[in-house]
């Protein structure tokens, strides 16, 4: 039968080039700014919402420090990272789907945002409290995060809509097995763990590149609500991860976490049996051990929400001498998205805000729009005779790469162990317990069992297991009630 359905168009009413993939140099390659329909995507769907975030609506933090114990100077220059560095820092926790007043205990990743407020300026460090991501390209980030959020007809979430969603992207299997799982309705942001989730670029003073991943470990230990649990505490306190935060912090039990990263040297990754730079995919810590180099403390409530934690703006493109972007397609898509999302909802001058503002001298040539309060002054452009601020390109000479390739639309070049299932049956097979198996199994057919899932889109939820594991795949039938093998 033909395919009756219309052709994606751009909001011009262009054809679109491509309803997957964004234009990058070769398959593993930079993505390029003339990749308009992307901007396009981004662009428009950072402006959905007004005033709260579009993503990460709900959510709290606090500030405090991180120090360094540890010599990692043959891996970075980064000041913030060197041996006895002490960095003030704020992080804010959020979850994903919901809005700004969504309970905080439902089922849903959660956001782990960090500001350092470096001697070389703001450092933004965006992520999660998992190590992975539903997809791999941004080009599929508003349709993932619409599938989550509410219908256009009924404004209600829907569970139909977002297994369609999951089971149609296979590489959101490894994610969507940790969202199952307990981890998926964390005790508090206290017990979590947290990550950066994408691949950067760490370089040293000689100039030398490796590839790193951060991991941060609570000290408080792992807990976790079962699903039960959590549906309990959902009806008792909408906030109750709010109010944990700040009651642990006013109490004098200031939470911390261990700061890990892992390192790969920079010429592994053209060989590495994963792509290094698929969000959808863990390096293996028997391949590329963590290393711990510090820790951080959570040790000040804010004293107003709205100015230091609503208003604050992380954005992955603040990144100090030291430290860079990877070829990362999720990544390189948010070091736009972000920082335009700010400009839309808080402002063009968003880093002028006191929460925001970097405790170091701004010398810019970014001048007047809308609430701003302090101009540089002439000369208002560069280059200049003038006595204004120059640019020292020696910061950063060893950040760049070689990239070949034709300008493609194309998903990653596949490497020799690459799949969408291989990493989340490994956690299933090696990692989880018993009883963390069952509780997944159970968890996935609570979701998949609201009325609005259809018995076709059960049919599919089960297919998509048993490519993960088989067993897990016929615990879920049996749940659903679905016949077959």
């Amino acid at each position: 039968m033909t395919d009756q359905r219309p052709i994606t168009t751009t909001d011009a009413g262009i054809p679109a080039p491509s309803d997957h993939d964004s234009l990058s140099v070769g398959p593993n390659g930079p993505l390029l700014l003339q990749d308009h329909y992307l901007i396009q995507k981004m662009a428009q769907f950072n402006r959905e919402r007004v005033p709260e975030r579009v993503v990460h609506a709900k959510g709290g933090g606090a500030f405090g420090f991180m120090e360094i114990t540890e010599d990692v100077s043959q891996f970075t220059k980064a000041k913030l990272f060197q041996k006895g560095a002490r960095t003030d820092l704020l992080l804010r926790f959020s979850t994903v789907a919901g809005e700004l007043g969504f309970p905080d205990t439902v089922r849903d990743p959660r956001g782990f945002a960090l500001k350092f407020y470096t001697e070389d300026g703001n450092y933004d460090l965006v992520g999660n409290n998992t190590p992975v991501f539903f997809i791999r390209d941004p080009s599929k980030f508003s349709d993932f995060i619409h599938s989550q959020k509410r219908r256009s007809d009924n404004h209600l979430h829907d569970h139909n809509m977002q297994w369609d969603f999951w089971t149609l992207r296979p590489e959101s299997a490894h994610q969507v097995t940790l969202l199952m799982t307990d981890r998926g309705t964390p005790y508090s942001w206290r017990h979590m763990n947290g990550y950066g989730s994408h691949t950067f670029m760490w370089i040293n003073a000689a100039g030398e590149k490796f590839w790193v991943k951060y991991h941060f470990k609570t000290d408080q230990g792992i807990k976790n609500f079962t699903d039960a649990e959590a549906a309990e505490q959902t009806a008792l306190d909408r906030d109750y991860h709010v109010r944990d935060l700040s009651q642990a912090i006013n109490a004098g039990e200031h939470p911390s976490w261990t700061v890990q990263v892992q390192v790969m040297p920079f010429e592994d990754a053209a060989g590495y049996r994963f792509n290094p730079f698929d969000l959808t995919k863990v390096w293996p810590h028997a391949d590329y051990p963590p290393i711990t180099i510090g820790r951080f403390v959570l040790n000040r409530n804010p004293d107003d929400y709205f100015t230091q934690i609503e208003q604050a703006a992380f954005e992955p493109a603040n990144m100090v001498p030291g430290i860079a972007p990877s070829p990362d397609k999720m990544l390189q898509g948010r070091l736009f998205s972000y920082p335009d999302a700010h400009r839309y909802r808080i402002g063009p001058n968003y880093l002028q805000l006191p929460v925001n503002r970097p405790k170091v001298p701004v010398h810019s040539y970014s001048k007047d729009g809308a609430m701003r309060y302090e101009n540089h002054g002439d000369p208002v452009y560069a280059p200049n005779t003038a006595g204004g601020p120059q640019a020292d390109p020696s910061l950063y000479e060893h950040e760049s790469y070689s990239v070949t390739g034709e300008l493609v639309r194309a998903a990653y070049t596949l490497h020799a162990e690459d799949d969408d299932y291989g990493q989340p049956r490994a956690l299933y097979e090696n990692v989880l317990s018993d009883t963390d198996r069952a509780n997944l199994a159970s968890n996935i057919v609570g979701h998949a069992s609201r009325p609005e899932v259809t018995a076709e889109m059960k049919a599919r939820v089960v297919e998509y297991w048993r490519n993960v594991a088989k067993p897990l795949g016929d615990d879920v039938a049996k749940g659903l009630g679905v016949n077959g093998r």
